[in-house]
């Protein structure tokens, strides 16, 4: 299936040489790969999965010798990069399941060196330190020698991001839930940390100069609010707007994580004023305008880097970037989505009606005004008309249901963000991120993202995380050391309306 990009680029090629380039290197790229994959998926047996296994993956060096092995030849990495690519995906399950299980830690080393440590605790410390170095040495999986040769081959970085995409896949569909493979996550997750460092890292600002193909990827990886066409690209990345993007040397071409940037007078409270307004499309910054930074889209373009940290370090290197480039800046704040508020909110319903406890969530002047907009009967009615409300956009349309329900949803929406947690922490999975960078829940907005997606998700709503760049430090640590959020006057007084209001 060609990517809508590269549609929109045909549609536009009469003015766009580049675009149309884009078009045909697409086209043979979906042939050539969509033939790739028709010829060469096929079904493998276990012994040949033993066979080349057995077959590429050394042996652990002893360790005497572990420093003076000479390295496996590299087309052992190729083999088994061919080899994988060529499977189905119930055999890359059963591939990957082999490689975890009997390639990875010898255990009966492990625990003759754990007892040795422990009949060696009264001896002298150069004994105990080599023994721990010995154990620590045999806690590696032979696989990882392999992956590590891996990276070391053309385009094995790559192959590896995407080989722990299958691996992550594997286990959130419960295909399968061994500890052998949460082990191989956790190595392949170790070993990417290391090789995608901040450090090893390349800071790119994404301009419509750009290449075409990084354009045409940008628009593809835009999962916060999608890009409709090249003017609406074109626009994201003009004047008033900014994006950047990590690369890496060792994946050319391929942003990692992107941040899109809406240089503005003041905070915005709202998404489509930023992504919808073309105004400005072909005109100069002013420079006396630009006094706010908004984050509004952060997207990780990677799967298989999900826990290696590298929006935080991002949004970082901006606002360096910002400042630089306008030293008088000094708001910077995100306008960011909620997802997953609407679906709590459903479940939260469900729940008091099954209890009989509507009363916990709206006041009863606000349950009749309910009632009255919906032509509906006290109680349980009312209940199954506000859920119905919730699970469409119809309410939008009417002036009065959009009075009656804002205080209600504002208030639960503050309750969603501050006082529901996951292991203590922020169970909204966007606040989690602003918070653990030490920003401020700062400000509600309501009908902040009108559109059927923004309602869908939240109810419209939106929330300004604000980065007082003098606090952002404290604020983190206090949160991922006491699970302690920030927040603003605002916040915290739509969280006590709600608690005054409620019995959970």
């Amino acid at each position: 299936m060609i990517s809508h990009p590269v549609i929109w680029a045909f549609r536009t090629s009469v003015g766009c040489w580049r675009h149309r380039s884009v078009l045909k290197a697409a086209l043979q790229a979906t042939e050539i790969s969509g033939w790739r994959c028709f010829s060469s998926t096929i079904r493998v047996g276990v012994a040949g999965m033993e066979e080349i296994l057995a077959r590429v993956v050394a042996p652990l060096p002893t360790y005497e010798t572990r420093d003076k092995s000479p390295p496996p030849p590299e087309s052992n990495s190729v083999e088994f990069m061919h080899f994988y690519k060529s499977l189905s995906k119930e055999d890359k399950l059963d591939f990957l399941t082999k490689l975890s299980q009997d390639f990875g830690v010898e255990h009966k080393s492990v625990s003759e060196l754990a007892g040795k440590l422990l009949d060696n605790q009264l001896r002298d410390l150069s004994t105990i330190l080599q023994v721990e170095d010995r154990l620590r040495y045999s806690l590696t999986p032979r696989y990882k020698q392999l992956l590590g040769h891996i990276s070391r081959v053309e385009n094995g970085v790559k192959f590896l991001v995407d080989l722990r995409a299958d691996v992550l896949e594997i286990l959130s569909s419960k295909a399968s839930d061994s500890p052998h493979m949460r082990d191989l996550s956790g190595t392949l997750k170790s070993l990417l940390s290391e090789w995608f460092s901040v450090g090893l890292l390349r800071l790119e600002r994404i301009t419509w100069q750009s290449p075409c193909e990084v354009l045409q990827k940008i628009s593809q990886y835009e999962a916060v609010h999608p890009i409709r066409n090249w003017t609406d690209l074109k626009r994201r990345v003009g004047p008033y707007r900014r994006c950047y993007a990590f690369t890496h040397a060792a994946m050319p071409g391929e942003p990692l994580v992107v941040l899109h940037v809406a240089l503005t007078e003041d905070i915005s409270d709202n998404i489509q004023g930023i992504v919808r307004e073309f105004a400005t499309l072909d005109s100069e910054e002013d420079v006396n305008k630009v006094n706010a930074a908004v984050f509004y889209s952060i997207s990780s373009t990677q799967a298989g880097l999900q826990g290696v940290e590298l929006g935080n370090y991002l949004i970082k290197r901006v606002v360096r970037e910002l400042q630089s480039e306008f030293p008088h800046m000094t708001q910077f704040s995100s306008l960011s989505p909620i997802p997953g508020f609407s679906s709590w909110l459903q479940g939260l319903l469900s729940q008091c009606r099954k209890e009989g406890r509507s009363a916990d969530l709206l006041s009863g002047h606000e349950w009749k005004e309910v009632e009255q907009a919906t032509d509906s009967s006290p109680g349980t009615a009312a209940v199954d008309a506000l859920r119905k409300l919730i699970g469409t956009s119809e309410w939008m349309h009417s002036e009065r249901l959009c009075r009656v329900l804002e205080p209600a949803l504002m208030r639960l929406c503050a309750w969603y963000l501050y006082g529901e947690k996951r292991r203590g922490y922020a169970l909204n999975p966007v606040a989690n991120f602003h918070l653990q960078n030490g920003a401020t829940m700062w400000r509600l907005n309501w009908l902040g993202d009108s559109s059927p997606r923004g309602v869908a998700n939240s109810c419209g709503i939106m929330v300004n995380y604000r980065y007082f760049l003098k606090d952002t430090s404290k604020n983190g640590a206090l949160y991922l050391q006491s699970k302690a959020i920030t927040a603003s006057e605002q916040v915290l007084g739509l969280v006590s309306q709600f608690q005054k209001n409620s019995k959970l």
